[in-house]
């Protein structure tokens, strides 16, 4: 009996020997999950960085970019009207998580030579990273994303650094672009046209160059690009914007179409844009805001039927607001809503999906650039006065088109200026030279609205149009950066000691490298 429970024990070992060696052999086959795949093409990948950066770019202009250039005022729960912010966690963490799937189709799309992936992905790269420097200043660049290689804790780049990494990988995509002929599977901004890629990252090279221009001198560089124009292609018209298009159906309708009417309606027109516009007789009044309900001006009315309210007012005297002064006419009945382009669905039977973009960058600001640079002698090619009017009138021709998509053709058919806009004492491009430049800046300001945070920025730099604070202001002076995220402190801390070391306290009023005083 012994020797047969010998044999069987010997028997079953044999057996379980065998079959450990057998699922040792082939254990990573066996174990991997043929619908959870390690490593996914750059075809995939694409449409949820292009749609990350999109929807964090337009959340940010519509909390704070509208409100802190005063495009917009808050009628309710109005800190962020005030400047009482506190420490931002976006766009820090949605960027850095989207800079992975950057990363990812890099190596990828490196590997096997889809220089096109890899030139949409470095411009992807440049626009979060320049968003992001210009929002808090120095930011872990080099060492960031590097947790594979044990990088957990990474250093904070100094701005210029940072900068010189865009500017270089923006040159470097415009050489990529073009070269492979593989095709841009995935590309929900330009769908899949190489050449539109390259005309964004040539523009955006001269957005950033112009940023930095109190810094360094750009017109090398400047004169560089539009000089040559077949090797680094520019954006030529309205055609040729990084607009994100939204779609009809759930979940790509654009960003402010699925909100509540509460949250839409709590920002309002502020007086500061409405004197602008009033006082230009500008049309886009009728594309950026509504008429009030008490005027009961339905879809478009005269300049009299919108009213807005001033920035930085506490909750109390915001909320009950009285354009005319009278304390009976008071509330959000007199003040003008945001336009039926950007409405929700529950705030208009006439809300669109499709009418509204995102714009990443856009063929007007190219042009007002380009003035400014002329007019400053950086570049040698062009007209400064034919430049400044070419922004203006595509910012026109930009918005009669959207409120066609949108099938608001009345507001489209008065969205066009008079031919006497062009020759006003405040449009036309006359004047010293400090006048000319005010006048760029103003008209760029206004075809900024709702463009992300870049009407801030720019103002940061310009001081165009000036800008006060409210009467309740929790500052004395417009916020000119992000703290940065609390969870940069608790995780990182001493390289987050060593950036604030370098750049200064981490308040909103202390300056980024950039923005000379």
């Amino acid at each position: 009996m012994k020797a047969t429970y010998k044999y069987l024990f010997s028997a079953l070992s044999l057996l379980l020997f065998m079959g450990l060696v057998s699922c040792d052999k082939d254990f990573e086959e066996v174990n991997r999950n043929p619908n959870s795949p390690e490593t996914v093409s750059s075809s995939l990948l694409l449409p949820n960085i292009i749609r990350n950066t999109a929807d964090e770019i337009i959340g940010k202009g519509w909390g704070i970019g509208n409100v802190v250039m005063q495009y917009t005022a808050k009628i309710q729960f109005t800190n962020e009207d005030r400047y009482n912010w506190g420490p931002e966690g976006n766009p820090y963490s949605v960027f850095y998580n989207t800079l992975r799937d950057v990363n990812n189709m890099v190596l990828i799309s490196g590997e096997l030579g889809e220089n096109n992936y890899v030139g949409a992905a470095l411009v992807m790269k440049s626009l979060m990273y320049a968003f992001m420097t210009d929002a808090y200043g120095d930011l872990p660049y080099s060492e960031a994303i590097g947790a594979k290689e044990g990088i957990n804790y990474p250093r904070f780049d100094r701005q210029d650094v940072i900068y010189d990494g865009i500017l270089a990988d923006l040159e470097r995509a415009n050489q990529l672009l073009g070269s492979s002929s593989e095709g841009i599977e995935g590309d929900i901004l330009f769908q899949g046209d190489v050449m539109k890629w390259r005309k964004l990252a040539n523009s955006l090279r001269l957005r950033a160059l112009m940023r930095l221009s109190d810094r360094e001198d750009p017109s090398a560089a400047m004169q560089a690009i539009v000089s040559n124009p077949g090797q680094f292609p520019l954006f030529e018209n309205n055609a040729d914007n990084a607009a994100l298009q939204y779609l009809q159906d759930v979940p790509n309708q654009h960003y402010l179409y699925t909100t509540r009417s509460g949250s839409f309606d709590e920002y309002r027109l502020s007086t500061t844009i409405e004197g602008y516009l009033k006082d230009m007789e500008d049309p886009r009044l009728f594309a950026y805001f509504q008429p009030t309900n008490d005027s009961g001006a339905g879809l478009i009315g005269g300049p009299e039927d919108y009213a807005g309210v001033p920035n930085g007012l506490a909750d109390e005297n915001a909320y009950g607001y009285s354009p005319s002064g009278d304390p009976n006419k008071g509330g959000s009945n007199f003040i003008s809503r945001v336009g039926l382009l950007f409405s929700c669905l529950t705030c208009s039977e006439f809300a669109s999906p499709v009418g509204f973009q995102t714009i990443l960058m856009g063929y007007p600001e190219l042009q007002f650039i380009l003035a400014e640079a002329r007019e400053k002698g950086y570049i040698s090619v062009g007209d400064a006065g034919t430049y400044y009017e070419n922004g203006m009138r595509a910012s026109f021709d930009y918005y009669e088109e959207r409120l066609r998509v949108a099938n608001l053709n009345v507001l489209a058919d008065a969205v066009q200026p008079s031919p006497v806009y062009f020759s006003q004492d405040q449009v036309i491009y006359e004047g010293s030279q400090e006048e000319k430049l005010r006048k760029i800046g103003t008209q760029k300001w206004l075809a900024l609205f709702f463009n992300g945070l870049e009407g801030w920025f720019d103002w940061r730099r310009t001081g165009i149009p000036e800008i006060q604070p409210g009467p309740a202001a929790f500052i004395d002076s417009v916020p000119v950066r992000f703290m940065y995220p609390s969870s940069i402190q608790a995780l990182n801390r001493d390289n987050y000691d060593d950036a604030i070391g370098v750049q200064g306290a981490d308040r909103i009023t202390t300056r980024v490298w950039w923005d000379v005083e």
